[in-house]
């Protein structure tokens, strides 16, 4: 990516603004969001802020590539209101993609997610059969179909990226406006470093492949360097455990909070339990390797507090 022109829906996000603020190193990048989980104040300067949403009918969409970041996020947000939830999701992508075409784009990367493997304690390939349990998953796995019909019947390159667990941290990061939706790495160092017991839901042995947000970047950036067509995970092949994740946030933070335990919110039948990625797609397709492993992450969120 270098000397594009480009639209991040999204953002000011979480990832988004990540992705903004490295992109806008080497191009002309436009972020644009409605603000709901997303500030201005996570974008550098040199990154073009549009306030907006992507159900609008006028949106900045001639540019070279689309990265697609933008969505509800959380399994709360789409049970509080499916339609809305849909609105956002499945519609704000259409109209999204459907601009970019008639402009002229040709190359989008959007947001999917791996939720719609299920519990997996294996890697997880992006051919295996995936199932449908919740309004999120419903929209993403819609994403991808629509992506395909985009891809098929207009041409276009439509990279689908399925996040595995994506971390920062608070206090430096870019999770801070996210709040009780933030990463759960972000969410237990900011509760120890600060002195509170980290509630986990269960009782601490689901595991996650937590995935630092720089691997995730650069992934998104070698989608669209490529080109690539299809789903591709983005993951880093290794899961840890709740509990774990505690332990060693105390051992980074030079503390000794322990967590509290409740009952889980969320259905067990729907609850996903254990994620792991297989990103062999992606390392075939653009050499892409995860760079950041679970222990120097983790010290990166824990010298936040220093």
């Amino acid at each position: 990516m270098d000397g594009k022109r480009v639209l991040v829906t999204g953002g000011a996000g979480f990832i988004g603004s990540n992705l903004a603020n490295s992109l806008a190193e080497d191009n002309e990048v436009i972020a644009l969001d409605d603000c709901y989980l997303g500030t201005p104040d996570n974008l550098d300067d040199s990154v073009e802020f549009v306030e907006g949403s992507v159900l609008d009918g006028d949106l900045p969409t001639d540019v070279d590539v689309v990265f697609h970041i933008a969505a509800l996020s959380s399994y709360a947000m789409h049970e509080d209101d499916p339609t809305r939830g849909a609105r956002v999701n499945v519609e704000g992508f259409v109209n999204t993609v459907d601009q970019a075409r008639q402009d002229g784009c040709d190359t989008v990367v959007y947001a999917s997610t791996s939720s719609i493997y299920g519990d997996r304690t294996d890697p997880s390939p992006e051919d295996m059969p995936v199932a449908v349990n919740t309004g999120y998953e419903a929209s993403k796995l819609a994403r991808e179909k629509y992506a395909e019909y985009f891809g098929n019947h207009y041409d276009m390159s439509m990279a689908g990226m399925r996040f595995f667990s994506v971390y920062q941290g608070m206090e430096d990061g870019a999770e801070e406006h996210k709040g009780e939706y933030a990463n759960l790495i972000a969410q237990f160092a900011d509760d120890i470093a600060n002195g509170r017991n980290p509630e986990i839901w269960g009782d601490g042995s689901q595991t996650r492949d937590f995935t630092h947000v720089d691997d995730i970047v650069r992934g998104l950036e070698l989608a669209a360097d490529h080109e690539l067509d299809g789903v591709y995970n983005l993951g880093t092949g290794q899961q840890y455990s709740f509990d774990h994740l505690v332990d060693r946030l105390n051992e980074a933070l030079g503390t000794d909070v322990e967590p509290v335990y409740a009952e889980n919110p969320i259905p067990e039948d729907v609850y996903v339990h254990d994620t792991m990625a297989d990103a062999t797609k992606m390392r075939e397709a653009t050499g892409w390797e995860p760079e950041i492993s679970f222990e120097e992450g983790v010290e990166r969120v824990c010298s936040q507090y220093d």
